[in-house]
């Protein structure tokens, strides 16, 4: 729930799923699961004209909603000790019968276009899709010709290896790999597992994306959205 300008990086994330037309989420809840509740409770009347009745009659009426979003957003309450495996097993009832379905962390934006990752995965048909980004280049990213720097590069992301960038694309045999076990963490033994059974590829990204994991990250995310440059919000 740390913002980006006036809103969380939850909402900025999901608005760039919604772009893409993506506007039904599960959202697994644990430490403070009431801030995040209170968020959504009180959205209409956070983005939206309010004229209200007092008195005997009270009446809230909303006059718009600026953001026009027609999201269906499930709030599950997963656990406060509950480790990331665990957390995905317990909501998996919401997902009625979709084969598929995407996840990803609370902690990161990026410009990633989700239909293309979303073709990419169903294309494939195996267990599950991980978007391999390029890592931020937080201390500034050498290059190097022998002993002599050649380029020094000050950019948000590097331009050399990737990292999980926490985007998926899941078959519904993932929960095969998963268990109610509250320390039972997805990155762990169940991703290990699906790699060693060649059922996890790799979806390359090359444009944008940064985490929220320090304050530097933090300064950056709100300089760069409070300049009206945040390569992110692609709606």
């Amino acid at each position: 729930m740390i913002q980006i300008g006036n809103y969380p990086i939850l909402w900025h994330i999901m608005k760039g799923y919604a772009k893409w037309g993506f506007e039904d989420f599960v959202l697994c809840l644990g430490y403070r699961s009431q801030v995040i509740k209170d968020f959504f409770f009180n959205y209409d009347m956070r983005v939206s004209d309010v004229k209200m009745t007092l008195g005997n009659a009270p009446n809230i009426k909303y006059l718009n909603n600026r953001d026009n979003n027609n999201w269906k957003v499930t709030l599950a309450e997963t656990g406060v000790h509950t480790m990331t495996g665990a957390r995905v097993f317990r909501v998996r009832r919401y997902l009625d019968d979709d084969e598929s379905f995407m996840l990803t962390y609370g902690d990161g934006v990026s410009d990633i276009n989700i239909r293309a990752l979303v073709d990419f995965h169903l294309a494939h048909r195996r267990v599950m899709t991980v978007t391999g980004v390029r890592p931020p280049g937080r201390f500034g990213e050498l290059e190097i010709d022998g002993d002599r720097a050649v380029g020094f590069n000050e950019k948000p992301q590097a331009t050399e290896g990737r990292i999980s960038g926490g985007f998926f694309v899941c078959n519904r045999r993932l929960f095969d790999y998963l268990s109610d076990d509250e320390g039972l963490m997805l990155e762990q033994e169940p991703i290990r597992r699906i790699v060693s059974e060649g059922e996890l590829m790799v979806y390359r990204h090359d444009g944008f994306w940064h985490p929220m994991d320090t304050y530097r990250d933090y300064n950056l995310l709100n300089s760069l959205w409070e300049k009206g440059e945040a390569p992110w919000k692609v709606w």
